[in-house]
């Protein structure tokens, strides 16, 4: 089947052709026009540049000579950028900028050459003010003006597109010299003989602090594509910033690091960047990490990053990998209307010495060495939206599959078994050597400890610990609420199983690295059964500090009362359990004539009345025991006089009380005393005392503070007073 021909008349085709002539005359007049003027329009375009710099930023621009040197580029010689009242910021003597005309039409400015020889950039820092003050003072600027809400994707999109069009085809940067001044105390300097990109390709040497050290940054970059590879590493040496250790107190270099963006665009309404990032050996050493140096021997994360409208999101679809392991990170936080907070991490079932083996180098000391077969999966959900912190999920889970230990490392884990010596630091001081055993005539088994004791302090500490396998996940998805809502750390979730690890195999240094160790010793410990539970409460009970120099039930019994662990009434015990949180100032909690003081009270009937719902003690409306509890005579010379008393009621420990679970007539008697670990419930109204119910809780946390100022004076007193006192 054929098509019949159209004929176009000739009268239409001339028209046409008219047409396209006379917009090809107005383009090239338009042109002409324009190149002609082009050096009117750049001063023009100049100046309103440096007076709107100087108007919204401070800043005095000043450029010496300034012309085009082709049809779209321009060079400016003797550029100086100085912010108001504050050191020279920057200093170029020639630079030549060429632009790409196509974008140039639609409003987009993309760079095609830069040509730099010889320039400075100078930051300086002067106690609290800097020559980069002017960012922030936009920036406050713009907080003022009433704005729509941002679309964080648009703005994404926009941001990276900004950067990529200032990354020019073609480069040659000669003799720029970065220098940063920190108060005079600390001074870095990075000079950059040469910089080239040249189809791409990017190649450079940067010298720092006068060949301290030479860098190199190398790699592709295609900007139009949204592509980037480049590679970071030091010759002869790793990378290494000195003043780093200065600032931060903290050490940190690497052998190399690799940056890749393989695209960008939207997916949706989101903005998608894929890429990846890699480090070779990389090493960390800060105080709050570790006490040692940690090295990463090989890390990647192959990254999906989302911006959606009003979050930004590090997919589930992307993979960190260290060795041979690997795990899939989610993380999400959302901006608005409510900022919410969320993390996932699911490491799918793989060989658990592969995964032993990709720990970092240092990070777990204790474990070095440690020999498993078996395979293990890891699962961890997080969310927290912060206009609801009480609804906070937590779930953390960390499950074997036929996982055995096959030969221990640097640290047996069962040897608390058997008879063993303890050795308690303080501040880093090693106290004494303690033998945790009947060779040690101060040694208590736990059938000889009162039960009394033994009820009160898992109630007040771990209230299911025999059920537990040593984390109570209500217990710390609670901490996360109270943490958020106070804005600091105010209370832990440790049980008494990760109190134990931490004080018999780890030190007593608050390190990230040792939180984590003791986390991973504890799952050791319990998912392989490696002691009873009834050997854990009774190291603890033999091992836990009691007082100014005074570890364990048996020593504090007969440092307090003159008496055997066994013969411990209620009062007593809870007087224990009570000091443990803070047991140097035990004897503080003492009146001259060796009475409890009053403030006590309310902590006596809050933990004896949950007691007594477990059906652990008898109701007592007299206070369970508390005017039973009196000091021995030969330690009330140690006493203040009544007249130092604080009369106060608020309870007297770092953290709150952990929340203690209630229980129904319906339990069994192993629940009612050991209690079950799937609820964790208070009765709030049982903690507030009668007298601080109308007092806020502001009002009585700056009454805690008060009471925990004058306690350590005391203490010190009282410490002072032992020393001058003679013996009795």
């Amino acid at each position: 089947m054929h098509l019949p021909k159209i004929k176009i008349p000739k009268k239409y085709i001339k028209i046409g052709a008219w047409i396209i002539g006379v917009f090809v005359i107005l383009l090239i007049l338009s042109g002409s026009i324009a190149y002609s003027k082009r050096e009117a329009l750049l001063k023009k375009m100049m100046a309103k540049a440096v007076s709107k710099a100087d108007k919204d930023y401070g800043l005095q621009v000043k450029i010496g000579e300034a012309g085009f040197s082709g049809l779209s580029t321009v060079h400016m010689k003797d550029i100086t950028v100085v912010p108001r009242a504050r050191d020279t910021l920057t200093e170029i003597n020639d630079i030549i900028i060429g632009v790409k005309l196509w974008p140039l039409i639609f409003g987009n400015v993309k760079l095609s050459e830069l040509n730099l020889n010889k320039g400075i950039l100078n930051i300086v820092f002067k106690d609290s003010l800097s020559n980069l003050d002017f960012i922030l003072k936009r920036k406050k600027k713009d907080s003022t003006e009433t704005k729509a809400s941002v679309n964080l994707s648009t703005l994404a999109h926009d941001l990276l597109n900004q950067l990529l069009y200032k990354i020019p085809d073609n480069m040659e940067i000669k003799n720029l010299m970065l220098k940063v001044n920190d108060n005079d105390t600390a001074k870095l300097k990075f000079y950059t003989p040469t910089a080239t990109i040249t189809d791409g390709k990017l190649n450079s040497t940067i010298i720092v602090n006068d060949e301290e050290s030479i860098w190199h940054l190398n790699g592709l970059v295609k900007p139009g594509k949204k592509q980037l590879d480049v590679i970071l590493f030091a010759e002869n040496k790793p990378v290494e910033l000195p003043y780093l250790n200065h600032k931060l107190h903290a050490r940190l270099s690497f052998d190399t690091v690799r940056t890749q963006m393989k695209n960008a665009g939207y997916s949706g309404d989101d903005f998608k960047i894929e890429g990846s990032w890699a480090v070779k050996n990389l090493l960390i050493n800060h105080e709050k990490i570790a006490s040692n140096d940690v090295v990463i021997p090989d890390a990647k994360i192959d990254a999906n990053l989302l911006v959606g409208p009003n979050y930004i999101a590090l997919d589930s679809s992307s993979t960190v990998f260290l060795k041979q392991a690997s795990i899939h990170p989610y993380l999400k936080y959302t901006l608005s209307p409510d900022k919410i907070y969320e993390v996932k991490l699911q490491a799918p079932e793989q060989d658990a010495q592969q995964v032993l083996n990709s720990f970092p180098k240092g990070l777990f000391e204790s474990l070095e060495g440690l020999k498993v077969s078996g395979k293990v999966r890891y699962d961890l959900s997080f969310y927290l939206n912060s206009s609801e912190p009480d609804s906070v999920k937590f779930y953390s889970g960390l499950t074997p599959t036929n996982f055995k230990i096959l030969h221990w490392g640097k640290t047996n884990l069962q040897k608390i078994n058997k008879e063993f010596v303890y050795t308690p630091y303080e501040n880093g001081k090693k106290m004494r050597d303690i033998v945790i055993g009947p060779s040690n005539p101060n040694f208590t088994p736990l059938s000889e400890v009162s039960s009394n004791f033994k009820n009160a302090i898992l109630t007040s500490e771990d209230p299911s610990f025999f059920t537990h396998k040593g984390f109570v996940q209500e217990s710390i998805r609670k901490s996360f609420a109270v943490n958020f809502k106070e804005k600091k750390f105010v209370r832990g979730g440790s049980t008494i199983s990760m109190q134990l690890v931490k004080n018999v195999f780890l030190s007593r240094q608050k390190t990230l690295a040792r939180k984590a160790e003791e986390i991973l010793i504890v799952w050791l410990i319990e998912n392989n059964h490696l002691m009873t539970k009834n050997r854990m409460l009774e190291v603890y009970f033999n091992i836990i500090e009691m007082g100014q120099n005074v570890y364990g039930i048996g020593e504090a019994t007969r440092h307090y009362f003159g008496k055997s662990p066994a013969e411990l009434n209620i009062g007593e015990g809870i007087f224990l359990a009570n000091i443990v949180p803070r047991p140097k100032i035990a004897l503080y909690k003492f009146r001259a004539d060796g009475g409890l003081k009053d403030y006590l009270y309310p902590y006596f009937k809050y933990i004896g009345s949950i007691m007594a719902k477990r059906g652990l003690t008898p109701p007592d409306s007299s206070g369970y025991g508390f005017y039973n509890v009196h000091l021995r005579e030969g330690l009330r010379q140690y006493l203040l006089p009544d007249s130092s008393t604080i009369d106060t009621t608020a309870f007297d420990t770092d953290d709150p009380l952990p929340a203690i679970e209630t229980q129904d007539d319906s339990k069994t008697l192993f629940d009612k005393l050991f209690g079950s670990p799937k609820k964790d419930s208070v009765n709030k109204s049982a903690v507030v005392a009668p007298d601080t119910v109308k007092k806020t809780r502001k009002e009585l946390r700056q009454e805690r503070r008060e009471q925990r100022r004058k306690e350590n004076e005391l203490e010190e007193l009282l410490e002072k007073q032992k020393k001058e006192a003679k013996p009795s």
